[in-house]
């Protein structure tokens, strides 16, 4: 495959650039056959070295492997003899860290619950699989609004963990990084990461990096694990668990074995407040078991009428669980396909909603002023029901 003019072999329109690397810039494109807009990222592999070969066969594998809907999904890789592209799901928010440094007084409580608990649920499932991130910063977290939920994304420093074994590569960002590896020592992947839950608390507190005046006092404030809740966060924090301050604490800790792990995180009682009215995303889709026959049928229709592939073809790929222009496609579509399901679904259920809500107003009244007519419903009741069920007002 090769790349001709604002092309990727005529199934992606290349637009602007949106992320710039050493070695990668990241575009904003839309697939060419279903009109969703993507991220490509573009590696130029003239200029990899021999290490930047593996961090690249390594984020590839990662993320192939890794399919949450925390995180970022992979569609697509397309290799060519000068450039790899990773065809990527676009955010529509921007990042994390340009959301908290524009919020001075701090996200506010609930939102930063719900945030952190998502990223931990990504970290968790990636740990699951033996997989650890490796730069976990607010930047490598990315806004999906109209979902309602935050990814992670940027999988180039990851890699497969042994349990109980220690990693020695040194890697992620200066700012963010555990005790440990800024002293060169082997470390146990899954207990490092604990800044990323202090910048999302602490709204408008930057990293210990770029609140000091040198590197060297930079590192030293890491090294001694010293951080400064603002005076917002202090406030808030005089209630018993309205602010994760205890469990900031625990993550932040020099001493790896004293470190709270995921389980501790999970259960602690601030992340479990508010658990029950956590919605499951429709998307991503992560695997064809998760349509029903009628959409799967649907969506081999369109693809075999628009000359993508055969049946066969579409058949054998998502077996295979290919990374190529057919399983992209494919669920490109059925990601459509979901949003407008989920849509369906939200509207139903607030229409649903209401109409207990109002049923129960009337049932109240009933209670207690007995009428002839207690069954009668009002219009505005009639309309709802007329709502649910589909027909026409």
């Amino acid at each position: 495959m090769t790349r001709s003019g604002g092309q990727i072999a005529g199934l992606y329109d290349l637009g602007e650039t949106i992320g710039k690397g050493h070695f990668a810039v990241v575009k904003l494109a839309k697939h060419v056959f279903t009109g969703e807009k993507v991220a490509v990222k573009v590696i130029d592999k003239n200029k990899l070295d021999e290490i930047s070969r593996e961090h690249l066969f390594q984020e590839v594998n990662c993320m192939k492997l890794v399919q949450h809907p925390n995180v970022v999904r992979l569609y697509e890789v397309i290799d060519t003899q000068t450039k790899l592209y990773l065809i990527l799901e676009l955010g529509d928010g921007g990042d994390m860290y340009d959301y908290i440094m524009k919020h001075n007084d701090g996200l506010g409580e609930e939102m930063a619950r719900k945030y952190f608990k998502q990223i931990v649920q990504a970290i968790h499932y990636c740990h699951k699989l033996h997989v650890v991130h490796r730069d976990l910063k607010p930047e490598n977290v990315v806004f999906f609004e109209k979902l309602g939920i935050v990814k992670l994304t940027d999988f180039g420093f990851s890699n497969k963990f042994v349990p109980g074994l220690h990693l020695r590569t040194s890697c992620g960002s200066l700012a963010y990084s555990a005790p440990e590896i800024l002293l060169g020592d082997s470390y146990n992947a899954p207990a490092v990461g604990g800044y990323i839950l202090y910048i999302i608390n602490c709204a408008g507190q930057k990293p210990p990096l770029e609140l000091c005046n040198t590197v060297i006092h930079a590192l030293t404030m890491i090294l001694d694990c010293k951080y400064r809740v603002p005076q917002h966060s202090a406030d808030v924090a005089l209630t018993v668990f309205r602010f994760p301050c205890s469990l900031i604490g625990m993550l932040l800790l020099r001493d790896p074995d004293q470190r709270a792990h995921l389980e501790d995180i999970i259960a602690h009682p601030w992340l479990q407040e508010g658990a029950d009215g956590d919605a499951v995303p429709l998307v991503p889709l992560i695997s064809r078991a998760d349509l029903t026959e009628e959409e799967h049928s649907y969506i081999l229709q369109k693809m075999i009428g628009g000359q993508i592939a055969s049946k066969e073809e579409i058949l054998q790929s998502l077996e295979k669980e290919d990374y190529n222009h057919i399983t992209a496609t494919y669920y490109l579509i059925a990601e459509r396909v979901l949003k407008k399901k989920g849509e369906i679904i939200a509207a139903n259920n607030n229409a649903s909603n209401a109409a207990a809500s109002s049923q129960k107003s009337r049932n109240s009244e009933s209670d207690a002023k007995p009428q002839l007519a207690s069954l009668a419903l009002s219009p505005r009741f009639v309309q709802l029901l007329f709502y649910i069920l589909g027909f026409p007002l």
